[in-house]
Parts: C-alpha cells; structure tokens; sequence
C-alpha cells in the first residue's frame, strides 16, 4: 500500500478503540466529516476514511473492521456492489452494531449557475472523464454530435434550467433523510463551484440539518477555507441576469486558483471525443430534457 495513503487514512487502516462515526460517499462525505469533526458538541467522533470510489477489494477488512465500532453512519445513496464491491450503504449498515443509528443524505448536485455542465459516465468505463477538467460541456457534446449551435437561451429558459436541476436534486432526497434542494437558489453564486461541488454556505446547511437530525446542536461552522473549490466553472453574464444575482461573470476555468481559458477545454474535449464518440451519444441521450430547455 501506498505509505501516503495509510497515512492520509491513518485510523482507517492502523485501527483504534471505541464508537466512531462513519461519513461514506463521494468527495461531498469527506468535507461532510470535516464539517461534523470541527464541531465542539459532536459525538461520536468521525474518522477520515477514502472516498467510495477509492475503496478496493484490500479495504474491505479495513472497512468491516471500522464499521463495527460505528455508531453513527452517515451515508449518501450508494447501490448494492458498487464497482463490484459490497459498498452499498444498505450493504454497510449490515455490519454496524446493534442499536447504532444510519441516516442517509442526497449526493447534491446543481447546475443552475452552469446550465451546460453535466457528468456522463458510459458503462464500458465509469470512471472516465474528459480531459482538462472532469465534466462535459452540453455546447461541446452538440458540437460533436455534429448538431448546429443553439440559439442563445433567454432568461426564462435559463430560469428552467435552475429549476430543472432543484427539482431533479429534490425527487433525489426523497429517499433520504435529510436535504438542501430548498436552499440552493436563494444561496447565489456560493451555492455551487461546479455542478457537483457545493459551496460552504450549502455543506454548512447539510452539516447542521444532519446534526439536527441526530438530535445533536446544529452548531456546525465555517471551516476558514473553501472545502470543495479547487475547480469553478465559468459564471456566464446571462445567467447571472437571469437569475437576478449581482456577481462578477467570469469567462474562464479555475482549476487549483489557476485559469483555463474556456476554448482550450473545449478543444482538448472535441478531440477526446474524436476517440470516446459513446459517451457523446450517451451524453445527448441522458440530458435531453436540459437540452430541449436550452434551445436544442
């Protein structure tokens, strides 16, 4: 094993004594734990484990063995063998202790301040992403369908979008326990860095509801950095007026507080999908319903 990683993910590997709590999920989990390990009233304490696309068949001891001093699981919707593995959090929660408590909360993505942004993943190989930065662009998914460009969209169509997109996260949390679709349009351009990765004010909000929902203080606070904004996806002017924020559009990519201008992303992606064209179909296929609302 990497001596970095047992490191990063000391407790996890090296072992401990007494009731831990257990965040599992995606990027979102581990600054979910951050947020809760921050917090002076609670208990039990979180441990830093890898992110679920992270863990290997080789963790799975690791896991087990973690899990059966986890009081409080803490679990964003992940299915039963994921990556061919028993990650699920139903799969989870069949090794904790007698009496410890499972709550569940949605993976919160939203795309209102980035109508274009989208995720694809294509079954011949989830993880893949396009390169530069990690999501497709809807204009650069048509482009190399070889669609014709969308008229730009107004600002009711952009209005939609947003709504689209808290909607979709909405039906999301009905299956869990806690949520922050209701939060997410009055919170402006801090609401999210890209589609996937919130903003503090919303992992701050999901932190404190789950608290509340544990019957602990809601008490947690501002960490002093941004936990999820090491890429920021360009602010469009029209979507900003359409939403009615008052906020600086930006016209290129941060990525780890560097800019990358739009065109090169855009450029490197048509080439890549020159070489990966079924995530292009299944792209177009899985986002009509945001496209149609865009103009195409």
């Amino acid at each position: 094993m990497d001596p970095g990683r047992r490191r990063h993910y000391g407790e996890f590997y090296d072992g401990g004594t007494g009731p831990v709590a257990l965040v599992h999920g995606n990027c979102q989990a581990e600054s979910l734990r951050v947020l809760l390990a921050g917090s002076p009233t609670f208990t039990p304490r979180p441990v830093r484990v890898p992110p679920v696309h992270e863990l290997t068949a080789d963790d799975l001891p690791h896991l087990h063995a973690l899990l059966a001093r986890t009081t409080v699981l803490l679990g964003q919707p992940v299915r039963d063998g994921y990556r061919d593995l028993p990650l699920g959090t139903a799969e989870l929660a069949a090794h904790l202790p007698t009496g410890a408590r499972v709550l569940r909360w949605p993976v919160v993505r939203y795309a209102g301040l980035h109508p274009w942004t989208v995720i694809v993943r294509h079954p011949s190989d989830m993880a893949a992403v396009p390169p530069v930065v990690p999501y497709h662009d809807l204009r650069t998914l048509t482009a190399a369908a070889g669609l014709p460009p969308a008229p730009p969209p107004d600002a009711v169509a952009l209005r939609a979008a947003a709504d689209l997109t808290v909607d979709e996260l909405a039906r999301r949390e009905r299956g869990t326990d806690v949520g922050v679709s209701d939060l997410l349009l009055g919170l402006g351009v801090d609401a999210a860095h890209t589609l996937n990765h919130p903003g503090n004010p919303v992992l701050i909000a999901l932190a404190r509801r789950v608290q509340a929902a544990l019957g602990l203080p809601a008490d947690a606070a501002e960490p002093g950095r941004a936990l999820l904004g090491g890429i920021r996806a360009p602010l469009d002017a029209a979507v900003l007026d359409a939403l009615g924020l008052d906020a600086a559009p930006r016209a290129h990519w941060l990525v780890d507080g560097d800019p990358v201008d739009d065109a090169e992303v855009r450029d490197a992606q048509l080439d890549w999908y020159r070489t990966h064209p079924q995530w292009v179909a299944a792209g177009l296929e899985r986002h009509a319903a945001r496209l149609e609302l865009l103009g195409w």
